[in-house]
């Protein structure tokens, strides 16, 4: 903000100077011509009533018989020759063409400084001279000085911005400062809420509408920390209420004599405790119970891939060195869980493996199954999605597995990636900070 009220005043600084140098050269321009045109009118006016006649060789005003700046390689000024037209008319002269030729400073004892009427102590910058043809009578001449733009405009003008700057800039920065810096803790506090951990209120300071702002912060923190905890008692009651009868349904189940049927329930009730698990789990992610803690990162997934092996699956993990990480165990036990369970479920075997990184640890579950079309990499995540489609549990699930994996990586900081391999198969990837 205070950069671009600097911007402000600055272009605002730059157009009053352009105003002020287009004033000056009109300025400069009028104190050129109108003594000029006063003079030469005065001449004339003296001449036509029996006065002293206009000579080649006295007088500021000369009559010439050629214009003496025919030849002349001095500068022109086609703006002074204008002014003067436009000033004859007004006095009521009508004049030919009008010359004009800029010739540097001279000596008050050459013999152009004499020439030109000039007294000792006149002015010896640079002059103009002025050749204006009379029709029938040759030419009239006249010396007039040229104003010549000094360092005092710019120095003026540099001096205001200064000022300027320093009545309103100072003051701006100082408003600024106090309003963005109670903003920037906002910004901070907002970026560091964690649902489980409502913290501190942070103290108001600042203007006023800052300090209400910060009060609405501090309220709406504790609504939000109120609603999570009425939803983790709402879940905890729902799953107490669906835990109960699941469990006399196991039990009931016992007494089916049919084998086959029996196997069957007690696979049904053991997938719905299952499905219960991940929707409490993914309701519940924001809020985990359980506290970081350092842990060897390939122990950990070298003993979820032995939980696979026990259960017959063809997994296999490839040996690496200890890595200690901190992060929570069980949440990411249960997100390793869920690839390796896709990758045998779609891809029949999985190697899993641990990768270190320079800012990085990977997690690299590899599979032989057919991949993922591209155009569905994303969707794979949206939770009760599937991209098989017969509804068959055992083939699909219900969708919740990378869902519930993506929300824990995220929650550790880290993200999950799909590849499709050139050679066939699918990698799915972990990537955690280090």
């Amino acid at each position: 903000m205070a950069l671009l009220i600097a911007l402000a005043l600055f272009v605002a600084q730059a157009i009053n100077f352009g105003m002020i140098l287009h004033d000056r050269s009109e300025f400069r321009l009028l104190q050129a011509t109108r003594p000029v045109a006063t003079r030469i009118a005065d001449a004339l006016d003296r001449e036509a009533h029996g006065g002293r006649p206009l000579t080649a060789d006295r007088g500021r005003v000369r009559r010439t018989p050629t214009n003496p700046i025919a030849r002349s390689i001095m500068e022109r000024h086609p703006e002074v020759a204008a002014e003067l037209r436009r000033q004859f008319a007004d006095l009521g002269l009508t004049v030919g063409r009008i010359d004009t030729g800029l010739r540097p400073a001279i000596d008050e004892t050459s013999d152009a400084h004499r020439r030109d009427g000039l007294r000792r102590g006149d002015r010896q910058g640079p002059t103009l001279l002025i050749a204006i043809e009379q029709p029938g009578r040759g030419w009239l001449a006249i010396t007039a000085p040229w104003p010549q733009p000094g360092w005092r405009l710019l120095l003026a003008a540099l001096t205001q911005t200064a000022i300027l700057y320093i009545i309103v800039l100072l003051p701006v920065l100082w408003i600024v400062r106090r309003i963005s810096r109670p903003l920037q803790d906002l910004r901070r506090a907002a970026e560091s809420f964690r649902p489980g951990d409502p913290g501190a209120p942070m103290p108001p300071h600042g203007p006023d509408d800052v300090v209400a702002l910060i009060a609405a912060f501090n309220a709406l923190r504790l609504r939000v920390t109120g609603m999570l905890d009425e939803k983790d008692r709402m879940l905890g009651a729902i799953g107490h209420d669906l835990r109960t009868p699941l469990a006399a349904l196991r039990v009931r189940i016992e007494s089916v004599e049919d084998d086959i049927d029996r196997a069957k329930m007690i696979d049904t009730v053991a997938e719905m405790n299952r499905t219960l698990d991940d929707i409490l789990s993914l309701a519940r992610l924001g809020r985990p119970s359980e506290p970081p803690t350092d842990v060897d990162l390939a122990a950990l997934v070298d003993a979820v891939v032995e939980d696979f092996r026990d259960l017959g699956c063809e997994v296999s993990f490839v040996e690496a060195d200890r890595l200690r990480m901190r992060l929570r165990p069980s949440l990411m036990r249960r997100a390793v869980r869920n690839l390796i369970e896709n990758a045998v479920k779609y891809g029949v075997a999985a190697e899993v493996r641990v990768e270190e990184r320079a800012r990085s640890v990977a997690i690299v579950v590899a599979d032989q199954g057919p991949g993922i079309p591209e155009d569905r990499m994303g969707d794979v995540f949206d939770a009760f999605t599937r991209l098989e489609s017969s509804r068959n549990r055992e083939t699909g699930g219900i969708g919740l597995g990378l869902a519930l994996a993506q929300a824990i990586v995220r929650e550790a900081g880290g993200e999950i990636r799909l590849v499709n391999r050139a050679g066939g198969g699918l990698d799915a990837i972990i990537e955690l900070p280090r």
